[in-house]
Parts: structure tokens; C-alpha cells; sequence
């Protein structure tokens, strides 16, 4: 398995604990929901951070391959670079809801949050895409 592959799919299963652990304290507690709204966080953990991820790291790994000389095709940059961008567009969403919550003028960085998730699936896509193709 490719290193990148194992990143996204050890980072989805880190992201997965993370998730359940906050939808119980949600579910334990929900006078703390009220107080500190972790409903955005609990999804971004578990449909970005789980879902996605582990969908990434499972794509790259069992696509077929772009042609023996080069397996992961021309661009294999693209990969770590959305890798990248799409933990930190994510951490910043974490941290980013609950102070927005309290302190509005905290949005930019949802925007920004959003803005780096957008580029790691646009750059995941545009990686990916050469890589589906007719046997």
C-alpha cells in the first residue's frame, strides 16, 4: 500500500474516534449542544474527516494505474498537497464552528476552512480523474 494511502486511511480512522467520541459527549450532555454548538463539528469529523478520507486513501490505492512507467500518473504532488489541504481546512473548521458560535467575526475562517477543503477535492479530482478509465 502507498504511503499516502496509509496517511489518508490511519487519519480517517484517527478522525472516526474523534467524531464519536463528540457525538457522545453531545449525546451525554445535550445542555453542553446549547452551550457550545458541536453539531457542524461532529459532521465535518465524521463525513470529511472519515468518510472522505478513507475514501481517498482507498481510491489512490486500488484505481487502476495510470500507465508501468508511471503508476500514479504525472502529478503525484497533487495527492499529498490535498492531503494537506483538506486536514487543515478541516482542523480550522473544528476549531472554527464553536468560536463562531461565540465571536461572529471568527466566519472568515470557516470561509477559509471551506476554501482549503474545496482546493484538496479539486486537486483530488483532478488527480484522480486520468486514473478511471475503460480496461
Amino acid at each position: 500500500m502507498p504511503t499516502i494511502a496509509r496517511w489518508y486511511i490511519k487519519t480517517a480512522l484517527i478522525y472516526l474516534i474523534l467524531a464519536l467520541a463528540t457525538g457522545m459527549l453531545v449525546a451525554l450532555d445535550p445542555a453542553f449542544l446549547r452551550s457550545v454548538p458541536l453539531g457542524p463539528v461532529f459532521i465535518h469529523l465524521f463525513v470529511v474527516g472519515w468518510l472522505t478520507q478513507l475514501i481517498f486513501g482507498v481510491a489512490y490505492w486500488l484505481f487502476p494505474r495510470h500507465s508501468r512507467e508511471r503508476p500514479y500518473g504525472p502529478h503525484p504532488w497533487m495527492v499529498p498537497a490535498s492531503y494537506i489541504f483538506l486536514n487543515a481546512g478541516l482542523l480550522l473548521r473544528v476549531v472554527g464552528e464553536p468560536l463562531h458560535a461565540t465571536y461572529p467575526a471568527w466566519g472568515m475562517v470557516l470561509v477559509v476552512s471551506g476554501l482549503l477543503q474545496a482546493l484538496a477535492v479539486g486537486l483530488y479530482a483532478v488527480y484522480l480523474w486520468p486514473r478511471v478509465k475503460v480496461k
